[in-house]
């Protein structure tokens, strides 16, 4: 199979998976109280689309840096690749259900909340995952220098830690771990996958 084919797909699952965190966003419409108090009553929901839109999207941006470089794919990397697609494809579903329980305050909330991190945590994990297969001689076209290699696995690790983190503290703070969450979107916006 040639790259072409592996990110064609890919970006297919991408442009799904953002479009679908969309269907949760919605109002009750008219009769239901002024629009503006209902935009407000659905803040979670907002917030929500807001992190998982733009970690979708760096999500996105890292990947195709990342497979640019890819000289071979073969059936590892394919599997490895739909490892993540897996995860990215539950971040609608664990974006929905976290903003529906966000505000109860409940263990629903919290359960909810942990949840929404540990689709990350794993997306995280499958991503770096992917980075590891890319370390191979020969599976590249540049390789990544051995000096690179340990900021490189840094940049993944600094993700992953802050997610089981969040996760953890979902279970004192639902909105406090959804801040934290928010923080690594803000984060890998700003830095870069190697290439």
């Amino acid at each position: 199979m040639d790259r072409g084919r592996l990110e064609a797909f890919s970006d297919g699952v991408f442009a799904v998976a953002i479009t679908l965190l969309a269907l949760n966003l919605f109002l009750a419409g008219p009769g239901h109280g002024p629009l503006l108090r209902q935009v407000a009553d659905h803040w979670p929901s907002f917030v929500a689309y807001l992190i998982s839109f733009f970690m979708i999207g760096v999500i996105w941006v890292n990947h195709h840096a990342l497979v640019r470089n890819i000289a071979i794919v073969d059936r590892t990397l394919l599997f490895l690749n739909l490892a993540l697609l897996l995860f990215v494809v539950l971040i609608p579903f664990a974006t929905g259900t976290m903003a529906m329980y966000l505000t109860a305050g409940d263990l629903d909330a919290k359960v909810a909340t942990a949840m929404y991190g540990a689709v990350f945590e794993a997306m995280g994990l499958s991503f770096a995952a992917i980075f590891a297969w890319t370390l191979h001689e020969g599976r590249t076209h540049q390789a990544v220098p051995a000096k690179a290699r340990r900021s490189a696995w840094w940049r993944f690790t600094v993700g992953n830690l802050v997610y089981a983190l969040a996760i953890v503290v979902a279970f004192v703070s639902a909105p406090v771990a959804l801040g934290i969450i928010g923080l690594v979107a803000v984060y890998y916006v700003f830095e870069r996958t190697p290439a």
